[in-house]
């Protein structure tokens, strides 16, 4: 399975599963950032082919989308780590 990262400006998730098209990465983020103690959203419940991932290896992501921007310092070290080894960093336009 192909593991990812979704950055939502300065937040961001650690994915299992393809990568998305932008609105599909927007909906995961739109999810995944609603989550509150006591709600019944679980970032771990499939969602389609994605879940979050809490513990995984930089060095296997093979796919990154910026949803929101600027990320925060550490995770733009990391997605220019990644753009290094020729992972491409996809930013979906913003709706209209």
């Amino acid at each position: 399975m192909e593991l990812g990262i979704l950055v939502v400006a300065d937040n961001h998730f650690i994915v299992r599963g393809p990568c998305p098209t932008p609105e599909q990465a927007r909906d995961l983020a739109r999810r995944w950032t609603m989550i509150q103690i006591g709600s019944n959203i679980r970032a771990t419940d499939p969602y389609g082919p994605w879940q979050v991932s809490t513990k995984e290896f930089r060095e296997n992501l093979t796919w990154a989308v910026i949803v929101e921007g600027p990320p925060a310092e550490p995770v733009r070290l990391l997605l220019a780590e990644l753009e290094a080894r020729g992972v491409k960093v996809a930013s979906p336009p913003l709706p209209q």
